[in-house]
């Protein structure tokens, strides 16, 4: 990995798309090849994890070929037409990969294991270890940590409660469900991110999902459809913020997910006082999309916490540095979860932030952000956590002196081509 040096910029300007939606385009493949038939799937991202989900799914013996015009076509195994890999399946630094997979390959007649790099295997996996073994799976595992050896067989439906709101969680469990007699349900202290449940429906099987869960009737078959895939409003949200700190900027960026489980950065910033707006938003195959038009403004603070959380949890780090030129102080609460993402990226966003000169304090399970504070160029530590490096270019935007961002290549994991498209809308 190499190290990025981001110079500040006085406005970002201009109408650009971003990738494909990273958690739609993981479950886009994922059903693809649990379906009966032949599926295309247009938009798909390009990120590392997502390649990840693609080399497991053909290490089980699923053909995935790239067509013309960036359409990737999946030819469906059908929900047993998979084979045991060879060797272990690499998920690479992609909890979703290791997560959904591992609710599909519980329920095949051979034994999976399940890896990954050294970040994966320091996150837990007891949260998909317990409802998998209670639905009959056999799963070893040292300490409820990565690599995971999957015995699968036949699967009972249950009841679970979660004791977190992860779509990842649900999502396995859901994939799971689509195998066993009965129904399958999961209930969750606060929404999570509901794509799984719609894509379901795209490919046939009804799925029953609220605010406080979903459920599945198995056993289940899916039938193959296209998909088009939407932009990635987390990677948006980079340019959101920019947009609305660097004076005189004003950015769209076109047909982005909308889906409500996913706004929580568009409701966080509003509720800061950006200026954002949205396009009639058109639906497709139950995802809702729109244009996103922003324009820069004066930010205040705002209280950030409770079920707000799981809808901004991969945009906390980001908002954290819109913070730091808000008026009056932002309090972060509820968000122990960021401890066990990529890198703990509490300590992460509050350690770089004060490297450049801002006023936070690091709390059990969030921050306190008191602004607004200049900021000026420092090295970053990425902690090679794409999320905590892309929010550092932002804050290397607006720093005085330049920004020297360790390993920032790591972008590459959700977002290839993040410093390209930057300096592409950036005006010195």
């Amino acid at each position: 990995m190499s190290d990025i040096l981001v110079k500040p910029a006085r406005t970002v300007q201009g109408t650009f798309s971003v990738p494909g939606d990273k958690s739609i385009s993981h479950r886009a493949l994922i059903l693809s090849a649990m379906a009966e038939g032949k599926s295309k799937i247009t938009g798909l991202s390009d990120a590392r994890d997502v390649a990840s989900t693609r080399r497991c799914l053909e290490n089980l013996g699923v053909k995935i070929s790239s067509l013309k015009g960036g359409i990737v076509a999946v030819a469906g195994k059908g929900k047993y037409g998979f084979r045991a890999a060879k060797g272990p399946l690499d998920a690479g630094n992609s909890g979703s990969t290791i997560r959904l997979l591992s609710g599909v390959v519980a329920a095949q007649p051979f034994t999976t294991t399940i890896t990954g790099d050294e970040s994966l295997c320091r996150r837990p996996m007891r949260r998909i270890i317990e409802p998998l073994e209670r639905m009959g799976a056999h799963i070893e595992s040292s300490a409820y940590k990565a690599p995971l050896v999957i015995r699968g067989g036949a699967l009972r439906s249950i009841d679970y409660a979660s004791t977190i709101a992860s779509a990842q969680v649900k999502s396995c469990i859901l994939l799971a469900g689509l195998y066993a007699n009965g129904t399958t349900r999961v209930t969750e202290p606060s929404p999570s991110r509901d794509h799984t449940e719609r894509m379901l429906e795209a490919f046939g099987v009804k799925a029953h999902f609220s605010q406080s869960g979903a459920g599945v009737q198995g056993p289940a078959t899916l039938q193959a459809c296209d998909i088009d895939v939407p932009g990635d409003l987390s990677s948006a949200s980079f340019f959101l913020v920019a947009a609305s700190l660097l004076a005189d900027s004003e950015i769209t960026i076109e047909q982005v997910s909308v889906n409500p489980t996913r706004m929580g950065i568009y409701d966080a910033l509003s509720a800061m006082g950006a200026m954002i707006q949205t396009s009639p938003a058109v639906t497709f195959q139950g995802e809702p999309r729109a244009d996103l038009s922003v324009r820069s403004a004066r930010l205040h603070s705002a209280a950030l916490g409770g079920s707000m959380i799981p809808r901004i949890i991969d945009e906390i780090p980001v908002l954290a540095v819109a913070a730091t030129q808000a008026q009056g102080t932002t309090v972060i609460r509820d968000a122990g979860e960021l401890r066990l993402k990529e890198s703990d990226r509490l300590t992460a966003i509050c350690r770089n932030l004060q490297a450049m000169g801002a006023n936070v304090r690091e709390t059990k399970d969030g921050m306190i952000i008191t602004g607004p504070t200049p900021l000026h160029g420092a090295e970053i530590e990425s902690y090679d956590d794409h999320r905590i490096a892309m929010a550092f270019a932002i804050a290397g935007l607006i720093a005085t002196g330049e920004t020297l961002i360790k390993n920032g290549s790591c972008t590459e994991i959700s977002f290839p081509g993040f410093f390209d498209l930057l300096d592409r809308i950036r005006h010195d």
